[in-house]
């Protein structure tokens, strides 16, 4: 039995999406709290950066509706794409000063979120997930669920 073999048939798979939307998701639901229990300074603080109050509130909603999606496992893959389309935008709108290697760093960890978010949205979020549960309370109750499959069995496109 090889290593990967092992590893699905402990779950293991499931385990690691699990810690990896958690991981991924932490930033957003931390920063989305920060901003709202800190409202008035993050108020000032965008409004120097050119950012108003209505995109300031829907930042706001989008950290914490979609990381607590990603994080939780309800509609995981659509929060999931909305925050790496948000990672993409905060890159190239807010972290363009080359020069500065900490505006670089920014750059390259927004990237590399928004890559982890489109990876996690094409792999969906396992079945250790509020979906899940809820997929198997609509088989209990004679709704047809939504039948889960995994790119290693031939899905190819995102359900956008």
């Amino acid at each position: 039995m090889t290593p990967i073999e092992l590893a699905e048939k402990r779950h293991a798979r499931d385990a690691v999406l699990l810690a990896g939307r958690l991981l991924l998701s932490l930033i957003f639901v931390h920063e989305g709290l920060e901003l709202a229990t800190h409202f008035e300074g993050a108020q000032k603080a965008m409004a120097a950066l050119g950012v108003g109050t209505p995109l300031l509130l829907a930042t706001i909603a989008l950290q914490l509706g979609a990381g607590l999606s990603v994080a939780l496992g309800i509609l995981a893959r659509l929060g999931a794409i909305g925050l790496g389309l948000f990672c993409l935008m905060t890159a190239g709108l807010f972290h363009t000063n080359f020069a500065s290697q900490n505006e670089l760093l920014h750059f390259e960890k927004d990237l590399a979120i928004a890559g982890g978010m489109f990876i996690l949205a094409l792999s969906r979020s396992g079945r250790l997930s509020v979906d899940r549960v809820l997929a198997g309370l609509a088989k209990d109750t004679k709704i047809d669920p939504p039948i889960e499959q995994h790119l290693s069995v031939g899905e190819t496109s995102l359900p956008v």
